[in-house]
């Protein structure tokens, strides 16, 4: 079956979904006329990727947390069912809950690079599937990992090609739900370079990872490049050695550094950290979530100060 049947018939209920129920982002101030707390967003898989999102969904907004990046299955051939979405939806709306961005999957057998066809076109549509479901969420942006680029010539001309017929097939998917692809730095600047500019950034954009760019030799150099571009951050710590994922401030990322690129970015999303509970010591969830909820109004508050300083707005 072609790859376009199968995004059809992947997503045209979801699409009906986003049309009819999207989640409204919430306002700035309440009917009071008071400020909401500051707005900052903790990833969905803190403690574990798989399973019922519901106990970490309920303990990310007691934690004071107003957003979620949405990470669990980021690595799976999972498939949201619409039942599954609409659950969802109705966690956010209790909880208070606005999604900042959704982490969808490169995929194991369904693969959205794979060399072999029929797992390409099973790649792309699980990324349609993830596309239908942020926008019936409320978000906008889903972020992707490449896969390496091969060394073998012959290899390399075939990865280029399937991700192209990948992202031809998925670009209509994405402008009909309102939702941009950000290509997260995985320590593959090149290739992120590459497709930034053979495509518009109504399309795609870069996921900026400082815990991945905190182990080249110059990330927030690459960062400073492309920060037109930057649509979506994945915020984590580590010691420049390992994807360690710890909470910010804890390791050796240069935070004031990010804080002055992030001010002067196309970005103006909640500040939004990635970080796992798995390297940090810390076993007592509502800790962890303390630790990283304080964190990120650090950060947070850096990123201002930086916009300030340099006549920038952040709003």
């Amino acid at each position: 079956m072609p790859a376009a049947i199968v995004i059809h018939h992947q997503v045209e209920t979801l699409r009906t979904m986003a049309d009819t129920g999207a989640l409204r982002r919430r306002e700035s101030e309440n009917e009071n006329g008071k400020a909401h707390p500051l707005h900052l967003s903790m990833t969905s898989d803190y403690a574990t990727s798989t399973g019922c999102p519901e106990p970490a969904l309920r303990r990310i907004a007691d934690a004071g947390f107003t957003h979620v990046h949405w990470c669990h299955q980021w690595n799976t051939d999972f498939l949201y069912d619409h039942a599954e979405i609409c659950q969802i939806a109705r966690w956010f709306k209790d909880f208070g809950l606005t999604l900042t961005d959704l982490h969808a999957s490169l995929g194991v057998e369904k693969c959205w690079v794979s060399p072999r066809e029929y797992e390409r076109e099973a790649g792309v549509a699980l990324v349609a599937n993830r596309i239908a479901m942020t926008a019936r969420l409320g978000g906008d942006v889903i972020i992707m990992h490449t896969g390496n680029e091969p060394r073998a010539e012959t290899d390399r001309a075939r990865f280029w090609t399937q991700l192209g017929r990948s992202l031809d097939a998925l670009e209509p998917v994405a402008r009909d739900h309102g939702v941009r692809i950000a290509i997260e730095n995985t320590n593959d600047f090149p290739i992120i370079r590459r497709l930034l500019a053979d495509h518009g950034p109504d399309y795609l954009g870069l996921c900026y990872d400082c815990g991945h760019g905190n182990m080249l030799p110059d990330g927030l150099g690459e960062l400073e490049e492309l920060k037109d571009r930057l649509i979506a951050v994945h915020l984590h710590d580590n010691d420049g050695q390992g994807d360690q994922h710890l909470p910010p401030f804890t390791a050796t990322v240069d935070w004031e550094g990010l804080a002055k690129i992030m001010a002067r970015s196309a970005y103006r999303k909640p500040v939004s950290m990635e970080s796992s509970m798995h390297n940090s010591g810390i076993t007592d969830e509502a800790a962890f979530l303390k630790q990283c909820h304080d964190a990120g109004t650090r950060l947070a508050n850096l990123v201002e100060k930086a916009a300030v300083q340099e006549g920038h707005s952040i709003s």
